[in-house]
């Protein structure tokens, strides 16, 4: 997500059924262990799982995750792997939507779990977020890496997470891509391609959202998080309604820097006309590191995080199995 500096910068439960999959707090990256019940029970998201995913995105080693980077590479690895691992399909011939801009090559990461209704299964719903950063930055003692934690390694791992649920709890009703962006920072040249290629391919698109720098918690007096464009549509009420309480809102400054325009949901929106929106919780008094080098690990708080991805899940299937589409735009 993204606003012009000058006023500021941003790149910016759960289903019950007579069986569900519970996974159990990873070892280590390779390795899901899974434990299925028959009595009704609930998916939960770990924390440590969160953690470590975002502590390894957001490690040196992958030096700020520029796009065509050798960092961004190993991010792109990772992405994979896990979408390998957790049985997410690649959408495309491989998970890979590259493109070009000039001399470098990027790649956009998009998975895909196909619907379990007959019919709603051809209507498609899109969870993105960006998993580039700018690479280096300004050094401060002695260190220049932006890593980029919060800005949008906190969006990406959401996104992977749910991936994981929905590919182990078939409880989608529509099909979903989870889709993961380069070149956000370059100006939104990678949602932009895969839009247009989507588009291309007439995808049957019904909405689409995109969460941005989800890292750190608004204040205990505000609404969890709120969402871009708010008066676009009816999607912010609508995911309330899902998931049974008030997790998304309004939020003014969002309208007043055009933050609708300034995240990987604008292509999609400019596309398809469908709704579009991002998602975050950085409100511009919380967290003081943007494209800065202390943009770390170590600067997010993994508890609001873990209990954000475990809240949207039934917001998100609400919105993903509805009978109707029933997230609209409003007149413009």
């Amino acid at each position: 997500m993204k606003i012009q500096l000058g006023i500021i910068a941003i790149t910016t439960i759960l289903s019950c059924s007579a069986q569900k999959t519970i996974v159990q707090p990873e070892a280590n990256m390779s390795e899901a262990k899974e434990v299925t019940q028959k009595t009704p029970a609930t998916f939960v998201i770990s924390e440590k799982n969160v953690k470590s995913s975002l502590e390894y995105l957001a490690s040196d080693d992958l030096e700020g995750r520029n796009t065509g980077s050798e960092g961004i590479e190993k991010a792109a690895v990772f992405i994979e792997d896990f979408f390998k691992k957790n049985k997410v399909k690649p959408f495309f011939k491989t998970y890979r939507d590259s493109f070009n801009l000039k001399e470098i090559i990027g790649y956009n990461m998009v998975g895909y779990v196909e619907g379990n209704d007959p019919k709603l299964k051809n209507e498609f719903v899109i969870l993105g977020a960006h998993y580039d950063h700018i690479g280096y930055g300004e050094a401060v003692n002695g260190d220049s890496i932006a890593n980029g934690a919060n800005d949008d390694a906190s969006g990406t791992v959401a996104v992977l997470k749910w991936a994981k649920y929905f590919s182990k709890t078939k409880s989608n009703k529509r099909s979903v891509l989870f889709t993961l962006f380069s070149a956000e920072e370059m100006g939104l040249k990678g949602s932009s391609h895969l839009a247009k290629r989507l588009k291309e391919e007439n995808l049957n698109l019904y909405t689409m959202i995109n969460f941005e720098m989800i890292g750190v918690p608004r204040a205990e007096d505000e609404i969890t998080a709120y969402i871009s464009g708010y008066e676009r549509s009816n999607m912010g009420q609508k995911l309330n309604e899902y998931g049974g309480k008030e997790l998304i809102g309004f939020f003014p400054k969002a309208k007043e820097f055009q933050l609708f325009k300034r995240s990987d949901n604008y292509p999609f929106y400019q596309a398809f006309k469908i709704p579009a929106h991002a998602i975050s919780t950085f409100d511009f008094t919380n967290f003081d590191y943007y494209h800065h080098v202390d943009d770390e690990a170590d600067k997010m708080d993994f508890k609001h995080m873990t209990n954000f991805i475990n809240l949207m899940i039934p917001a998100l299937e609400g919105m993903i199995n509805a009978p109707t589409q029933d997230i609209k735009m409003n007149d413009e």
